[in-house]
């Protein structure tokens, strides 16, 4: 399966379009949420991307979490919201989230700058798995599969939970990546690019049949299950914040900004910083989560 026809590797690069992505903020559990939102909405103010975009687990629609949202409409553009798992934590409703959060829709579309972008809400009820919903259902994805048969651009999707497995991501994901794949089939080349999602706190880039599935990583922390912190979080612990025993927070927060080219291709910049002492490894964190190495950092990348 080719590139779309008329995007060359040899064709002088114009900028497209330009967005800046964070997910995994998770104001109701990291002790300094409202720290990290800010430098990132400073540094979209100063970037003017042509949007941004919260990938889920922002913060649950409670009195309390009006700091974040007053944080997060400073940006002047348009912004963008994806419902995570963590969202409705606490018994609120998705309409609620939506609401709180003056978000379009749980799942939608549009169009910006030539290419079509879909927010999908991975987190309906499915069934046959313990824990929180994490599926798609049979009704968004029928929406899905119309809404991309009825463009003719390029396509880049949103999702909190990955794709590109089922293993704490989207209950049956291969559903869904049989509709991308199907679209690209019919259309004759890559159609559908690129699918971004957070919430497993990691930084990968998977290839299936041509379309990248993209793994952002957390702004705040990697989450240690039952491994408590050191007694380094004590002062946190004590002034109301019990959760963050079970993180291994980053020093900085981080996010990622894509630059999509006139030729087809993405970059992604991200950002980098340290784990606040101790890291999951001198926690006693297994080296692999998922297969992947747990990092402070969200890597730069070009997707081609």
């Amino acid at each position: 399966m080719l590139p779309k026809p008329g995007f060359s590797a040899t064709a002088k690069k114009d900028v497209v379009a330009r967005i800046g992505v964070c997910t995994d903020l998770h104001q109701d559990i990291i002790y300094d949420a409202p720290r990290r939102l800010q430098a990132f909405i400073n540094e979209m103010n100063q970037l003017k991307p042509d949007f941004i975009i919260q990938m889920g687990d922002f913060c649950t629609p409670k009195p309390e979490n009006k700091i974040i949202m007053d944080i997060w409409n400073q940006f002047a553009g348009i912004k963008h919201h994806v419902i995570g798992n963590h969202d409705t934590d606490g018994g609120f409703t998705h309409d609620q989230v939506i609401n709180f959060w003056n978000a379009r829709d749980k799942y939608y579309s549009f169009d910006l700058n030539n290419y079509h972008f879909i927010i999908l809400n991975g987190n309906e009820k499915g069934s046959g798995y313990e824990g929180y919903a994490r599926t798609i259902s049979v009704k968004q994805r029928d929406w899905l599969e119309t809404d991309i048969a009825n463009t003719n651009l390029p396509v880049i999707v949103f999702c909190h939970q990955p794709l590109d497995n089922d293993i704490g991501g989207i209950d049956q994901a291969n559903w869904v990546r049989t509709i991308f794949d199907r679209a690209n089939q019919q259309a004759g080349h890559i159609k559908v690019k690129l699918v971004v999602s957070g919430h497993h706190h990691l930084d990968w880039c998977n290839v299936y049949n041509g379309i990248s599935y993209l793994q952002i990583n957390s702004m705040s922390y990697q989450w240690m299950g039952d491994i408590p912190a050191h007694s380094h979080y004590s002062s946190e612990i004590e002034n109301g914040h019990p959760s963050v025993k079970y993180t291994a927070p980053y020093t900085d927060p981080i996010w990622a900004f894509f630059t999509i080219y006139s030729d087809g291709t993405i970059g992604v910049k991200g950002r980098k910083t340290t784990f606040v002492t101790p890291s999951p490894q001198e926690m006693g964190a297994p080296k692999f989560h998922l297969g992947y190495s747990d990092v402070a950092y969200i890597s730069d990348r070009v997707i081609k």
